[in-house]
């Protein structure tokens, strides 16, 4: 396999030097204005990157990770993702690139939701967090999925306010806790709370599909595990004809464990770094009140973000006061896995609905968040 694997590099990067990829970027029909857009995008700037990084690895004695995370990095995640399809993989990267040309992603960090009670709203309604970093030095997030209601602002912002945590995840966090310890960090792991998952929330399903949707086709494999806790009885009905569906990989990421699974988690994670509805034996996403809870728009951690996004934005923009408005990103139609999967999930969620009446199951395991 591993013979095999570095094949599968070497032909990807084969397909990266080929000239017919500047064709995702035709400068000579572009007008002036999307020509400077598209020189100081990091989309551009990624493939330039990567485009030198392939001519230096190539030079005697070179390693082929100098560039951390370009271009073998990046490459073994696309090709993972496909499962090591080399087409499929070099068609997904190209799609990718464009996909953040095309919807200026690499300015998001440059975008931030305004004003400020709107950010504390929509923090209090898509419930995510940075908690700390496992004993590896992979950031850990938590997730209270079940509890997201994702009804104080449009999903437009929703989405604007995900893909900042990816970028930020990427440019800030990761970097910085490769720096802290000392080594090369490029995944995250993830806290799942399924608490408060119910038959009638299938409305929710839409806006966690697009969200997985941009993940899975944009920011692949940035996720070494995701920890499910906290899930109700029914969750097993729902794996149970979702699991089949799923790639083997995404399978070995997937851990359902019992509770709020603390004893688990702390085999991978200091206490202090558990997320607040894993350190008590009851469960549940609220934190007792001696807490700010990581998902709060008080934590320290959405304070950074936030304040990180205002100061990149005056930095852009000096000519006036922060403009308002949500960004308006095109998402990626899903891959068949995931519509089939998304087609499941529904359909037996109906069926539960229909049935005994019970009020909590399984809705959605988001694949790749931020």
């Amino acid at each position: 396999m591993a013979a095999a694997s570095e094949e599968a590099i070497k032909q990807f990067s084969a397909l990266m030097e080929q000239r017919e990829c500047s064709a995702f970027f035709p400068f000579d029909s572009l007008t002036t204005e999307e020509k400077k857009r598209a020189i100081f995008s990091s989309g551009f700037l990624v493939f330039a990157e990567m485009r030198l990084a392939f001519f230096c690895s190539c030079s005697e004695g070179a390693s082929q990770d100098h560039i951390p995370g370009y271009p073998r990095g990046t490459l073994v995640r696309f090709l993972k993702a496909r499962e090591w399809n080399v087409l499929k993989a070099h068609k997904m990267l190209m799609d990718s690139l464009n996909w953040r040309l095309q919807n200026e992603i690499d300015t998001v960090l440059a975008k931030p939701i305004a004003p400020s009670d709107l950010y504390r709203s929509i923090r209090d309604t898509l419930l995510v967090g940075l908690t700390g970093y496992s004993k590896q030095g992979q950031p850990v997030y938590a997730f209270g999925v079940g509890l997201s209601t994702f009804d104080k602002a449009s999903v437009h912002y929703y989405l604007q306010s995900h893909i900042q945590m990816n970028e930020y995840r990427d440019r800030v966090v990761l970097p910085g806790a490769s720096e802290m310890f000392a080594k090369q960090i490029n995944t995250c792991l993830k806290v799942m709370d399924m608490t408060g998952l119910k038959l009638s929330a299938l409305n929710q399903i839409k806006m966690l599909s697009t969200i997985t949707a941009v993940d899975d086709l944009n920011y692949p494999e940035k996720t070494e595990t995701y920890y499910i806790v906290n899930a109700p009885y029914v969750f097993s009905a729902c794996w149970k004809v979702v699991k089949p569906l799923l790639q083997e990989r995404t399978k070995k990421k997937i851990k359902v464990l019992s509770g709020p699974g603390r004893d688990e988690l702390l085999k991978v994670m200091d206490y202090q770094t558990l997320p607040h509805f894993c350190k008590r034996e009851g469960s549940g996403s609220g934190s007792s009140s001696d807490e700010v809870d990581c998902y709060s728009y008080d934590h320290p951690f959405h304070q950074q973000l936030y304040k990180f996004v205002k100061q990149q934005a005056l930095s852009q923009d000096t000519a006036g006061p922060l403009k308002q408005g949500s960004m308006h990103v095109k998402v990626p139609t899903p891959d068949l896995e995931e519509a089939q999967i998304m087609e499941t999930i529904e359909s037996e969620l109906q069926n539960m609905r229909g049935g005994d009446g019970i009020s909590r199951s399984f809705n959605r395991i988001t694949i790749e968040g931020p």
